[in-house]
């Protein structure tokens, strides 16, 4: 009986790389998700004083979108703002490959079982359309928020996290929210309008402003337990900071 060879242990630098190929995985699920499930819109009834009350309108799609900002903000802290464009570029390959899979689908005739083609059109129909508004808005503002946050990282010296996590994030959001509405409308896509869009063009902005004050302490928290097993890593980046 021969004895078991011992599991290799994974290096940091293998780590590290693999680490990275999961932060790209979810960036890239999160956006492909939601230019698949755009076309659903919910309601909320958020309480205000007074007895007041504000009514919440959006999509589905806004849920998992401010995941990528996050995402790429500690791309950026860990890895450089190379190899988070190199992600968003990555974002864009998948969702219009993700595009013409959906489009061939919807052209090719249903069988006598399953989804038929008037329902299946109804449901993914659209997603062409959402996409390109989607994707214009993504590029614009996914480099906004990589370029803002090396231009605060390189302003405040490596200091301030909470400084470029925000001010990155939520003004590339407006810059987000107000070009995938405008594009929507133009197209008159997803029921979206002028006159309806700058009530969703609020609710939006308001949503992903909440979402990056929460999710503030988050990437505190992976910048620190990062920082703390890459340390190599992290400081050649910092060398390179110092030397920009």
């Amino acid at each position: 009986m021969t004895e078991a060879e011992p599991k290799a242990v994974p290096m940091d630098g293998d780590l590290y790389e693999q680490l990275y190929l999961a932060l790209a995985g979810l960036f890239i699920a999160a956006l492909v998700a939601c230019n698949l499930i755009f076309q659903k819109f919910f309601v909320l009834e958020v309480p205000l004083p007074g007895g007041h009350s504000y009514t919440f309108k959006q999509s589905v799609g806004i849920i998992a979108y401010p995941l990528t900002f996050l995402v790429t903000d500690i791309l950026s802290e860990i890895y450089g703002a190379r190899r988070a464009n190199q992600v968003v570029f990555a974002g864009l390959a998948a969702s219009v490959f993700t595009t013409l899979l959906v489009e061939l689908s919807d052209q090719a005739p249903s069988a006598e079982f399953g989804i038929g083609d008037a329902t299946f059109h109804e449901v993914f129909g659209l997603s062409k359309v959402a996409v390109f508004a989607s994707m214009m808005a993504y590029l614009t503002a996914q480099f906004i928020d990589i370029r803002l946050f090396h231009f605060w990282r390189r302003l405040t010296k490596g200091k301030h996290l909470w400084l470029r996590n925000n001010a990155s994030t939520i003004t590339s959001q407006v810059v987000d929210t107000f070009v995938v509405l405008a594009l929507l409308a133009s197209f008159d896509a997803a029921g979206i309008t002028w006159t309806n869009m700058w009530p969703l063009f609020v609710s939006g902005l308001l949503f992903k402003w909440a979402f990056a004050a929460i999710d503030t302490p988050l990437f505190y928290l992976a910048v620190h337990l990062l920082r703390r097993r890459f340390p190599d890593q992290v400081a050649a980046l910092d060398e390179d900071l110092g030397s920009a």
